[in-house]
């Protein structure tokens, strides 16, 4: 349970700090932008359709389910934003989209039967608890592969960093493309990694809130520095600690009942969010 919450609290944290990237605004995570919910959306109808007919549902099954839900969710915010200019009217966009993922997984949850309910409960709060050494396998063989590919990137003549790519896709794409960066390719890559990553924490552990949004900004003040070689490992870092701390409040605070890990996630980011604005605000 331990290494699944530093495992996917640094996998949230880092989905978050390529969004960020990707939308240009440090308000933009996978929670916010319902990306969470989409995932959240289509783990729920697996879960369901595999218990009631194999009594078992894999690990890469919900992996897979959930990449899927992201993907749908991001595909709808990447239309919005053609038609949303203004990066507050799309986080609205976002959280809509959120809401209506929600809504169907609650309609779909509410006609299933009452063994996958007892089974969707739990998971669709936000938890750690309930992981294995099989579960621990595979979050590592996907998540760590999506890291390593979060650094390097291969191309058929050239392997290149992708933390040096995001630094110039940090100053302007118009920069980034002046020195040399495929500005498509790349904005595919950093949708394509995100979503791997804030899919495989929701397959194992629910959606979780805040932590993609309050972990990066944390750092990169921590740190004092926006460089991706120091921000990507220092991100993942945070928020393996961030949710492993979170974890061990979850357990103890009111034990032996246990908090929902959003809960929890919550009242410590949040405020971090909240200041974020008001800080942003106040700078303009």
């Amino acid at each position: 349970r331990v290494l699944m919450a530093a495992i996917l609290g640094g996998a949230l944290s880092l989905s978050g700090f390529l969004l960020q990237t990707f939308f240009s605004n440090p308000i933009a995570g996978p929670f916010v932008l319902g990306i969470s919910s989409g995932a959240k959306m289509m783990v729920a109808l697996a879960m369901i359709f595999f218990l009631e007919r194999y009594a078992f549902v894999s690990s890469y099954t919900l992996i897979v389910a959930a990449f899927i839900g992201a993907l749908i969710s991001t595909g709808f915010i990447l239309l919005l934003s053609r038609k949303m200019k203004h990066m507050a009217t799309l986080l609205v966009g976002g959280i809509m989209i959120g809401y209506i993922c929600s809504a169907i997984t609650d309609f779909v949850v509410t006609f299933a039967e009452d063994s996958d309910i007892v089974n969707l409960h739990g998971w669709s709060q936000g938890s750690f608890s309930g992981m294995n050494w099989s579960n621990v396998q595979v979050a590592v063989i996907v998540i760590g592969v999506t890291t390593v590919l979060t650094f390097f990137l291969s191309k058929p003549i050239l392997t290149f960093l992708l933390s040096k790519p995001i630094g110039a896709y940090q100053l302007g794409e118009a920069y980034a493309q002046s020195m040399g960066v495929n500005i498509r390719f790349f904005r595919v890559a950093l949708i394509l990694l995100s979503s791997i990553l804030s899919a495989s924490v929701t397959a194992f552990a629910g959606p979780i809130s805040f932590v993609g949004i309050a972990v990066p900004y944390l750092v990169k003040h921590a740190l004092r520095t926006s460089k991706p070689l120091v921000v990507i490992p220092g991100t993942f870092v945070g928020g393996a600690v961030f949710c492993m701390i979170c974890d061990l409040i979850a357990r103890m605070a009111f034990a032996p009942m246990e908090l929902n890990i959003s809960t929890v996630t919550s009242i410590f980011g949040a405020p971090v969010v909240i200041f974020m604005m008001v800080r942003g605000q106040k700078g303009r």
